[in-house]
């Protein structure tokens, strides 16, 4: 996933950012609410992880806006208000979870899976030729095998798949797999589906490229 952690205090935002990292998503940082802001409207998020009081004012008001101009990504607010008053009014902001502090990075992880299988439709099992997307587990089989990736792999390949028959363009996954400070270029991004194309053989899978408008996962026509 690609998350967007909006945290003011500098140990915290270090820990919370390393641990997401190791657990293979990207992660970018802001610490003020106009910072936040304006990654927020340009850049393509999977989950925002976003803490109430910052330098610069309540990130409630940038919640709404962000709902007023039409953002849907899952917000997971991180708050020491725990107040059940206040958990009300981040709900009715447009939050779709609330988790006040101190809490388990585990927990943090957890709660991130369950808002991003609700956006892409629940726990729905989506399969293409022999692959099976798992939105519970967020795994990848074919057939019975774990279909193990890394993790830019599995995003492109993810990404594709939802929802199936799709076609993403090349710019739109570059921006969903790009950091603000690790921009994905054209070359690389054709270097991921060339392995992921290897790595499909044999599963009944394939991505096909349609120029000038990107990728597409189909069923693999010369498979048995």
């Amino acid at each position: 996933m690609r998350i967007l952690l909006v945290e003011d205090d500098p140990v915290l935002r270090d820990v919370m950012g390393q641990s997401l990292i190791d657990a293979g998503h990207r992660v970018d940082r802001a610490v003020r609410l106009a910072e936040a802001e304006q990654i927020w409207r340009y850049q393509p998020f999977d989950a925002i992880l976003l803490d109430l009081n910052l330098p610069d004012g309540n990130a409630l008001d940038l919640l709404k806006r962000a709902r007023g101009w039409g953002d849907t990504t899952p917000v997971l607010v991180l708050t020491a208000r725990n107040r059940t008053d206040e958990r009300i009014e981040g709900l009715d902001a447009g939050a779709d979870d609330y988790l006040g502090k101190p809490f388990d990075l585990a927990e943090v992880e957890a709660r991130l899976r369950a808002l991003v299988r609700r956006s892409h439709g629940g726990g729905n099992v989506v399969e293409v030729g022999r692959l099976r997307f798992d939105g519970v587990s967020m795994r990848i089989h074919v057939g019975e095998r774990p279909f193990d990736l890394p993790a830019r792999e599995f995003e492109v390949l993810w990404e594709l798949a939802h929802p199936p028959g799709r076609v993403v363009s090349k710019r739109a996954l570059s921006d969903k797999l790009s950091g603000l400070e690790d921009a994905l270029g054209d070359n690389a991004l054709e270097a991921f589906v060339s392995r992921l194309r290897r790595k499909l053989a044999g599963s009944g899978a394939t991505i096909r490229t349609l120029r000038g408008l990107g990728y597409l996962l189909e069923r693999d026509g010369s498979a048995p």
